[in-house]
């Protein structure tokens, strides 16, 4: 023991026996020693925190738990009261209350969050007794504590999952190894999964082959290092239907910082995907031919140009009209002439591969963009367009097409690559109509 430990133990005989007296009555004062000491090293050995005051509250002792729990020294707080670890944060009534009893002379039973040195938040179930001497006055009060921190953690965690098990946001919950322990009515409206078809699953399960795995790594990545992420995710549902969701994951620690838990939540965003992409075709799409818009276009091309200064790849831009457009208009009404824009607009479609881009630029005219294609491959396709449209009539008309090709060059920025393909539409139109003109290499 440490220095006045044991002094504590073995002086003041009067009020050792004074102390001991009602329990012992006829016992010797060095049989009361012993019993006193072993009375001691079983409380300074207690895993609960055990405290004792005097009437006002005033610390007498502590036990070595009560050290380890608040991080305070015995010099600390031997003759302060309990309030310097009071946290603020419990009501006063429970104070009030607490006192209330203890001086009626009942023992009180209680939660109380107290505050560690450190500053530290902490829950303690308390039972403070009263000590009465052989006249029946209470002369000190005994506290025995246990720290209930995990327990109103665990008990705070539960509020919340029942709160979110009651909303309608689809909720799935897995231990640290990824198997499903719960999940709510709600995720079963979405996937079509009953709960005893997925308990003890992983999420796995419901992998839509959309994703590959540097998205699931950069997922995984973000919550265990900051436990949380939140983003789009597809998956498929019973029924093998793959579905948009938007999803939050949040790992759940235990006290030593260990996960215990992760928790999913989730909801369908299919319908805002369609009106997104709705809106997306609104503003990118030509109303009319279905293309794409100059707008939608403009972007393209910058994408392009950057793409081609990054890199050895070129691409070619196709500028084409219809021939006397106008005369067709004049003669046939504006009904006609908007039929066979949109047929036009099919036929070259069908030419396109997925990487080429076409846009109706204004009018009668359009814009192809020819990725990793030169002029003279974008020659070879545009003769063979304008000889496919000079064979089809349009809305039983006959029509033709006159075209002009810039390939991008290095230093071009996409009005450059535009201007030179729109000279060399100008110059077909000029030599006749129904031709295909390329830019010169010194335009």
């Amino acid at each position: 023991m440490k220095n006045g430990e044991h002094e504590a133990v073995h002086g003041g005989s009067e009020s050792e026996r004074a102390m001991f007296h009602p329990y012992w009555p006829d016992v010797d004062l060095d049989t009361l020693r012993v019993k006193f000491y072993q009375l001691y090293i079983a409380v300074e050995q207690s895993p609960a925190a055990t405290a004792i005051t005097d009437t006002e509250g005033r610390i007498e002792y502590v036990n070595r738990r009560f050290l380890e729990v608040t991080g305070y020294s015995r010099e600390e707080l031997i003759g302060k009261t309990p309030a310097m670890i009071q946290s603020g944060m419990t009501p006063d009534h429970v104070y009030r209350e607490l006192w209330q009893t203890l001086r009626s002379g009942r023992v009180w039973r209680g939660e109380l969050q107290n505050r560690k040195k450190s500053g530290e938040l902490y829950w303690e179930a308390e039972t403070i007794t009263p000590v009465r001497d052989d006249s029946g006055r209470i002369v000190r009060f005994v506290a025995v504590k246990e720290d209930i921190t995990e327990r109103k953690r665990q008990e705070e965690e539960l509020r919340l999952l029942a709160s979110v098990f009651q909303t309608g946001q689809a909720t799935l919950i897995t231990d640290s190894e990824m198997r499903i322990e719960r999940v709510n009515q709600a995720f079963t409206d979405i996937t079509g999964y009953l709960p005893e078809e997925v308990i003890g699953e992983t999420p796995r399960l419901f992998k839509s082959g959309r994703h590959d795995k540097h998205f699931y790594a950069q997922l995984w990545q973000a919550v265990l290092e900051t436990g949380h992420w939140q983003g789009e995710i597809w998956n498929r549902n019973k029924y093998g239907d793959i579905y948009p969701l938007w999803q939050a994951i949040t790992a759940v620690y235990d006290d030593s910082g260990r996960i215990r838990h992760f928790i999913a939540v989730f909801h369908n965003i299919a319908e805002r995907k369609r009106l997104e992409e709705e809106l997306e075709q609104q503003a990118t799409r030509d109303h009319l031919t279905g293309t794409q818009n100059r707008r939608a276009f403009d972007v393209a091309m910058r994408k392009a140009v950057r793409q081609a200064e990054r890199s050895d790849n070129t691409f070619s831009l196709l500028l084409f009209d219809i021939d006397h457009f106008k005369s067709i208009n004049d003669q046939h009404g504006h009904d006609t002439g908007d039929i066979i824009l949109k047929r036009l607009a099919t036929l070259v479609g069908q030419t396109l591969r997925s990487t080429d881009l076409l846009a109706r630029w204004g009018g009668e005219e359009f814009a192809i963009l020819l990725q990793d294609t030169t002029a003279q491959g974008a020659s070879i396709f545009a003769e063979r367009l304008r000889q496919q449209v000079a064979e089809t009539r349009l809305h039983g008309l006959a029509v033709t097409i006159s075209l002009g090709i810039a390939e991008y060059r290095r230093g071009d920025d996409p009005e450059a690559i535009l201007t030179r393909a729109d000279s060399a539409l100008y110059r077909a139109k000029r030599s006749g109509r129904n031709r295909v003109g390329i830019a010169d290499t010194h335009e």
